[in-house]
């Protein structure tokens, strides 16, 4: 009886906790163009609290002025960057004829190989390549109402972002004083002990993200530079940024490259060296920024972090991807602090252990031990 028990004490809070996950999964889906500039602006209200903590109780600013004051610094921060990449491309367009005449050579080169290899006369790959970029009636039209319409929600983000990054810092203490509320008095050292520790998880992900961007935007500038790329400045910001982006933003990053190097020459070798030089940051990236830098700040095991993304992405885009381990960084502390759920806070950590042997008193010696009774 105490086995069946165990069992069905054990089988119940894992189903209410799957229904949890699958609920908060589904509202996260229905309303991610809510929910994601929400969870993104409390990150980085989370990663911009120490300033305002320092112009509020050093310079003595008052609380209003601290907290505007470090979002319109982080919010000038970005316009400048994006700026500078706005300007950077619509020099870099003036190069658009050059850019079609090269892509041009590299397919004609292209067609003339496959034509030597397996015999497919030029005619017939350009009847190919017609029927597979042939599009219904209206499709067109689709594409670029899907376009202008991700292209607003872009912008609305980046509007209401800093609006609610000033919102959350401006009540921050209203917020405790809430979640305080919310629990008893006696489990309110655990809810401090889990806000502070969230707080400084966040913090250092986000403080290793930023590092991460900086160190592979100079690797790919350089690399590109040395190479004889035009734009390396810019390619190389581009691919930090997009680098953000897990798995997905690296193979962007060297489309774009690759595209962009041909404004200057339609030499292979140029865009050879641009994979090598991908490959190579990518290569230092994953075996020495990330765990240095970045997972080091979370310790997220490499398996959840990958299902993460790869739900997260399916849930809510680009936006959920970026939030997948944050979130899951958030998860692990919470689990690892509340009792019953410790066992799924090592499940997402990254404590690999040598070895493991099950218990002698098994689950054999428990029955025995209940036939007797």
């Amino acid at each position: 009886m105490a086995i069946l028990n165990q069992n069905v004490s054990f089988i119940t809070k894992f189903a209410c906790l799957l229904i949890i996950i699958i609920g908060l999964g589904y509202l996260f889906f229905i309303g991610q163009s809510i929910i994601s500039p929400l969870l993104i602006a409390l990150l980085f209200a989370i990663l911009l609290r120490p300033v305002v903590a320092f112009l509020a109780r050093r310079l003595h600013v008052p609380n209003v002025a601290a907290c505007l004051f470090s979002v319109l610094l982080f919010a000038l921060l970005f316009v400048g960057i994006f700026y500078f990449i706005s300007t950077q491309i619509a020099v870099m367009a003036e190069d658009w004829d050059q850019i079609k005449h090269n892509l041009n050579e590299h397919y004609h080169h292209i067609q003339s190989y496959v034509s030597d290899t397996f015999n497919l006369s030029t005619k017939e790959q350009n009847k190919l390549m017609r029927d597979a970029t042939s599009s219904p009636e209206g499709a067109g039209k689709q594409i670029i109402g899907t376009t202008l319409l991700s292209m607003t929600d872009l912008l609305m983000s980046m509007i209401i972002v800093p609006v609610y990054m000033f919102l959350i810092l401006l009540y921050r203490n209203h917020f405790k004083v809430f979640a305080c509320k919310l629990f008893a008095e006696k489990h309110h050292a655990k809810l401090q002990d889990i806000i502070n520790t969230i707080k400084i998880s966040v913090q250092s992900y986000i403080l290793g993200l930023m590092l991460e961007l900086l160190i592979v935007s100079g690797l790919t500038t350089l690399g590109l530079w040395v190479i004889g790329v035009r734009y390396a400045i810019l390619l190389g910001v581009i691919t930090g940024l997009l680098n953000l982006i897990p798995y997905l933003g690296i193979f962007i990053a060297g489309l774009l490259s690759i595209i962009a190097s041909l404004t200057g020459s339609s030499d292979l070798s140029i865009i050879i060296g641009i994979i090598v030089v991908n490959l190579l940051v990518q290569f230092i990236d994953n075996n020495l920024l990330v765990p240095l830098v970045v997972s080091s700040k979370v310790e997220i095991n490499s398996l959840a972090t990958i299902v993460g993304i790869i739900i997260s992405g399916a849930i809510a885009g680009i936006p959920g991807m970026f939030l997948a381990i944050p979130l899951m960084a958030i998860l692990k502390v919470i689990f690892d602090r509340v009792e019953g759920l410790q066992a799924w806070g090592y499940l997402l950590g990254d404590d690999l252990p040598k070895s493991f042997q099950w218990k002698r008193r098994g689950v054999k010696a428990i029955a025995e031990k209940d036939v007797g009774k």
